[in-house]
Formats: C-alpha cells, structure tokens, sequence
C-alpha cells in the first residue's frame, strides 16, 4: 500500500512520464465545441479514453451524443469496442454523456504498467481525434 503522498507522488510521475514519451499535442479541450472534450483516465484498475459531453442544456448535450452515435460502426473502426453512457454520473454529482474504451488490470501505481497504459492512450486518443477530425463537420453542426 501507498500512502497519500507516496500515491499523489506517483500519479505525478506518471502524468509527466506520460508526456515526456509522446510529446504531442492533443485536441483535448480544444474541439472548439464548448463542453465537448477528450480525456484521459488511469487509476489502481484501469486506464480510460473518452469522449465527454458536459454541456448543463440537456437537449444540446443530447445532440451532441445522438450525433457521434450515429456514427458508432466508424467510431468502432478506429477505436475498437466501446462503451457509452447517455447519462454518466461524474463522481462529483455531474450529469455528463461519456463515449469511452477502457483498459482494465492496469495501475497508475504500479510503475510496470505505465508503458501499457500510454500505449492505449496514444492508440485510443490517436483514433477518437482521427474519427472527431473526418466527421467534426457533421458532430457540429448541432
């Protein structure tokens, strides 16, 4: 076990081995779609990819889901299985419509994995912006 401190330290040094091995800048936020945004996510289980749609107006968030959905078999073809969620719970309360790939028996923790993780983040994030930069024009033409 880890102690806080030792665990923060370790998430850190994960963060920062992760962008000091692929130096590339991502879409992330900038999708030029307010609250429609790329993230990464690794903790003690698992590593995630997602797309997430956070807008508070439920029927532009709806949109924006119904949109990319209607391109799953695409979406699929460059990421691979994915699951989604119309109405996700953030762990702070915050209702959000997620797209995601997951990695599971992986750890932030354990040092041993990283190079595994990274690898799904650049493959899965490599094909969610490729889908996003073929089909922008459609996604938002909400």
């Amino acid at each position: 076990m880890f102690s806080k401190e030792e665990a923060q330290k370790l998430r850190t040094e994960f963060w920062t081995a992760f962008g000091k091995s692929f130096p590339r800048k991502w879409i992330l936020y900038d999708t030029k779609i307010k609250d429609f945004s790329f993230k990464f996510y690794a903790d003690s289980k698992k590593a995630e990819v997602s797309i997430d749609i956070e807008m508070k107006d439920e029927i532009f968030r709806n949109a924006y889901y119904e949109k990319i959905w209607s391109l799953e078999n695409l979406l699929m073809d460059e990421v691979g299985d994915i699951q989604k969620d119309e109405f996700y719970t953030l762990e702070n309360g915050k209702l959000i419509s997620r797209i995601w790939v997951t990695k599971e028996k992986v750890s932030i923790l354990n040092k041993n994995s990283w190079r595994e993780i990274f690898e799904f983040f650049v493959a899965k994030m490599d094909g969610f912006e490729r889908f996003f930069r073929e089909y922008e024009d459609f996604i938002k033409d909400v």
